[in-house]
């Protein structure tokens, strides 16, 4: 009943998620693409045929990049040990989408997760036909839930969080969650907080598992550190470079403004800003331009950057890790403003000193963590933040410092992959099993 009651809602709610689709189209049209793929349409058993449609599916859910990055090691080690399987991996987002394509490529087949519908759920579940449903961090669908058990499709929560904002949310939910968690076969956890209050919404205490977060679990590659030197040798290899990652509307102004303020004292400074949607970068272009700084697009660097260029505004999905490589020390955005932050781990583990603001309420433990290692700095301020930055470009011994301790944190908190992969492993040997069987009956 109470699910009832919840998909009554949604369609009597249906108008507003149009509008906002409507205005996410009008400020980014790569929300126009696979349209109909949003409400469950326009994909057929007969898409997968490139990749074997006779193969077994798992079905991964990821939300937007954080949870595609998450989602990442993951989908190595379930194709390292199951090959036969086929990875079909959803997003909501364009940018995951672009995410998932850029670091996965042809390994999976990805396309836009419908909205939680009854008849939405039914044409995306009928036509995908997983024998497993894997989400990432925290969606809880109840009706996808219901429908996945109701086809006895194995169901994993993965690399779980659950902020004390989300948790009152539910809380005001707490039959319909509580009858949505039962449905789930292991809930894998970043924290102990995440896992009782998963256990207080109802979820049954046996499924839950910690397993710590698998972001940690991320390795810099030689091919990104080989193309970060080539582009530090474009920039200007002598030219001190900092980079400010994930940046939001409203926060960049207060970057720029630290910018200014490090010239002072680093007169040939770099700035790489990295805004969290590609598609504002023509916007920064511009704002640079009001406030008297030369910027330049990364798509439009061809060689040697040009010595006037005072900043160059990264407008490419996927090379965040290298561009972080490739600078001195690094801001992470959505902190300045109270988005709650992004993962800060990407710098860490790059061995690049690692700088956020006052909002990390996303990443609160993460950055409580990083604080009390030593391995990283907050800020407050944009003038914090331009002290903060100084101070760094003009000490590399504690720019190493802060480098080593980051890594070093990172390190000593991996190994969360194969713990979740060891829960997702036991109903996919048994998955392949079943089909084995059919197979051969048939």
């Amino acid at each position: 009943m109470t699910r009832t009651i919840y998909s009554i809602a949604l369609y009597l709610l249906g108008p507003i998620l149009c509008l906002k689709l409507l205005l996410r189209i009008s400020r980014d049209r790569k929300y126009l693409d696979r349209l109909p793929q949003r409400f469950g349409y326009g994909l057929k058993i007969s898409d997968l045929t490139h990749n074997r449609a006779d193969r077994p599916r798992i079905w991964i859910h990821a939300v937007s990049v954080g949870e595609v990055n998450a989602a990442i090691p993951l989908v190595g080690r379930i194709q390292e040990k199951f090959p036969e399987f086929l990875i079909v991996l959803t997003t909501m987002t364009p940018t995951g989408a672009g995410q998932a394509s850029d670091c996965l490529g042809d390994r999976i087949f990805h396309c836009y997760l419908p909205y939680d519908y009854p008849g939405s759920v039914r044409r995306f579940v009928n036509n995908i036909q997983p024998i497993m449903a894997i989400f990432m961090e925290t969606e809880i669908w109840p009706n996808y839930l219901a429908f996945c058990a109701r086809k006895q499709i194995s169901i994993v929560l993965a690399n779980t969080r659950l902020s004390e904002k989300s948790y009152r949310g539910y809380r005001n939910f707490k039959r319909l969650i509580s009858t949505s968690l039962s449905h789930v076969d292991e809930i894998a956890t970043q924290a102990q907080m995440d896992a009782g209050r998963l256990i207080s919404l109802g979820a049954r205490k046996e499924v839950v598992h910690i397993t710590g977060n698998i972001k940690f679990d991320m390795v810099v590659s030689n091919e990104t550190r080989q193309n970060a030197l080539s582009l530090r040798n474009r920039l200007g290899a002598k030219r001190l470079v900092w980079i400010a990652g994930s940046t939001h509307s409203g926060e960049e102004g207060q970057i720029l403004n630290a910018h200014a303020e490090i010239r002072q004292n680093c007169p040939d400074v770099l700035l790489i800003l990295v805004p969290r949607h590609p598609e504002r970068s023509d916007e920064l272009l511009r704002t640079c331009a009001d406030s008297g700084f030369r910027a330049i697009l990364e798509t439009d660097l061809k060689d040697a950057l040009p010595n006037e260029a005072d900043i160059m505004i990264g407008n490419t999905m996927g090379k965040l890790p290298m561009l972080i490589c490739a600078s001195d020390a690094a801001f992470i955005g959505g902190s300045l403003v109270p988005v709650g932050g992004h993962n800060v781990l990407e710098a860490s583990a790059a061995g690049v000193p690692v700088i956020f603001g006052p909002h990390m309420f996303n990443f609160q433990k993460i950055a409580d963590q990083i604080l009390a290692q030593g391995a990283g700095l907050q800020v407050e301020s944009s003038n914090e933040l331009a002290e903060t930055v100084s101070r760094l470009l003009n000490d590399p011994a504690l720019r190493d410092s802060y480098g080593i301790e980051g890594q070093r944190f990172v390190e000593n908190n991996q190994g969360a992959v194969e713990r979740v992969f060891a829960l997702v492993e036991k109903h996919l040997i048994k998955a392949r099993y079943l089909h084995s069987n059919k197979t051969e009956t048939g």
